[in-house]
């Protein structure tokens, strides 16, 4: 989800010479479905395209991406003002003395005006979105650069059709609608992770350019799953199930369909072609 931008951004940019993010395809009886693993912000000018994924690209008559609803601003704005902000419950009412502290201590470092402050009206869950958006922005990865960014506006130009898995409105009520204790969870992790995070994101998008799937597996489901179930249940696991489960109704129709949803969907036990193959699809690696 573009929202994955702000969480782990679950993959940013790195160097690397001769690189080839995994792509995967599924076939039904009369439909094609690839599955790309995407990066929702990368660094200018790092080329990730390569001669199969332009030839899929090429085949497919539809994209179908997390959603394509991001583009409205006011919107979106609208929706962050009745679910992330709460000015009844201040953040510090629901943190210790201490945690308000290291709190305040890492918003300062990461540039957020007033430090704290600048996050206080905010609930649980905005305040973690905030903090993880920035050593992204920091490091110099561009929402602007990511793979939506390049894929939807080439689909729109060649007259093919565009598709959401999601909106908008459901991403942020899947991190809005949590319990407050699995917010304030969220928040820690924010907090506890921010001086990693920019080393993290390199070492994430290594193995993504080398399509290296153990390591994004490792890197980012099996450390969410195990630091954070909850979260993990949430963000990654019900999502995965979703997906996999509306590229089956695609794979019952026809034509060639492009998805591209956020890497850490595609890899691992839980992944969508993983969970493809469990309905008994077969899905092979390009």
């Amino acid at each position: 989800m573009r929202l994955f931008c702000f969480l782990a951004a679950v993959f940013l940019g790195a160097e690397t010479a001769h690189s080839e993010p995994a792509l995967w395809v599924v076939k039904g009886p009369h439909a094609t479905v690839y599955l790309f693993g995407s990066v929702h912000a990368l660094q200018k000018d790092k080329p990730w395209r390569s001669p199969k994924i332009d030839a899929a690209i090429q085949k497919s008559t539809s994209l179908w991406l997390e959603l394509i609803d991001d583009d409205d601003m006011k919107a979106m704005q609208a929706i962050v003002m009745e679910l992330g902000i709460d000015a009844q419950h201040p953040l510090s009412s629901l943190l210790s003395k201490e945690q308000v502290a290291k709190l305040d201590k890492v918003a300062t470092s990461a540039g957020i005006p007033g430090g704290e402050a600048g996050l206080e009206p905010m609930r649980p869950w905005m305040a973690a979105v905030a903090l993880s958006a920035v050593p992204m922005m920091q490091a110099g990865f561009d929402p602007n650069s990511g793979v939506e960014k390049v894929l939807k506006p080439e689909f729109k130009a060649a007259g093919k059709q565009l598709h959401g898995f999601e909106t908008m409105d459901k991403q942020m009520h899947m991190l809005a609608d949590m319990p407050q204790k699995n917010q304030l969870e969220f928040l820690k992790s924010s907090v506890d992770e921010y001086a990693e995070a920019v080393p993290k994101f390199k070492e994430l998008v290594d193995a993504w350019y080398a399509g290296d799937d153990k390591t994004l597996d490792r890197l980012v489901s099996n450390e969410l799953r195990d630091k954070y179930p909850e979260l993990y249940k949430t963000l990654i696991l019900k999502r995965n199930d979703g997906f996999a489960k509306q590229v089956n109704e695609l794979l019952k129709g026809d034509g060639v369909s492009f998805v591209a949803v956020g890497a850490g969907h595609l890899v691992g036990s839980a992944g969508v072609p993983a969970m493809l193959e469990k309905m008994g699809f077969k899905v092979e690696r390009q």
